[in-house]
């Protein structure tokens, strides 16, 4: 099977891209997925409204759907990778049925699976994330090739015209892990007193 990257391959600098998103939507929420994209938004900065999961591989537009539709007033993103993506593929069914208009999941997409040894994932071997989003509904999909992309994601993050998905095409490299709090309780808590809620 021919790996669909190998050739066109992107170079969009992972940290510099979501650097550059969180920076563009300081009052969004972030969902993380797990490994690389908790560290990817933990080196952009940490916040309070930033909720970081560990061990839930393929539970981050899980996570990110629920507190969508729990606080419709705010933005939510969830930043992801392919591998974890993909294991949790039937959430964009529900998402699309659901259609959050603050809904937005950014995937981090460099075809492999980078917390496992970086074996090559799905999307080095043919799927195609933005049009397997597109196939369950999802009102608005983009896939970037290029961090000249950000204008355009950012534009409909910001439009909140109906939920949103983004297959990021990413450099295949491993930055230096900048590990975000492990605390669970100490994650949840903060998150919810940043939401105006009890920690509890």
């Amino acid at each position: 099977m021919a790996a669909l990257r190998e050739g066109n391959m992107s170079h969009i600098d992972r940290r510099q891209f979501v650097a550059g998103l969180i920076a563009q939507i300081p009052d969004a929420l972030i969902v993380t997925g797990l490994g690389s994209a908790a560290y990817d938004v933990f080196a952009a900065g940490d916040r309070d409204e930033n909720f970081y999961l560990w061990g839930a591989m393929g539970g981050a537009a899980a996570t990110g759907l629920g507190l969508a539709l729990a606080r419709p007033e705010r933005k939510v993103v969830v930043v992801t990778g392919d591998g974890e993506m993909l294991m949790g593929i039937g959430t964009l069914a529900t998402i699309a049925a659901r259609a959050p208009d603050n809904l937005s999941v950014v995937v981090l997409n460099n075809g492999h699976f980078g917390e496992t040894g970086m074996q090559p994932s799905h999307t080095s071997c043919g799927t195609r994330l933005e049009s397997v989003a597109q196939g369950f509904g999802i009102a608005h999909t983009l896939t970037l090739e290029s961090i000249d992309g950000l204008t355009a994601l950012v534009a409909q993050i910001q439009a909140r015209s109906g939920a949103v998905f983004a297959d990021v095409l990413i450099a295949v490299d491993e930055p230096p892990r900048r590990l975000p709090p492990r605390d669970g309780s100490f994650v949840k808590n903060r998150f919810r007193r940043a939401l105006g809620l009890s920690p509890f």
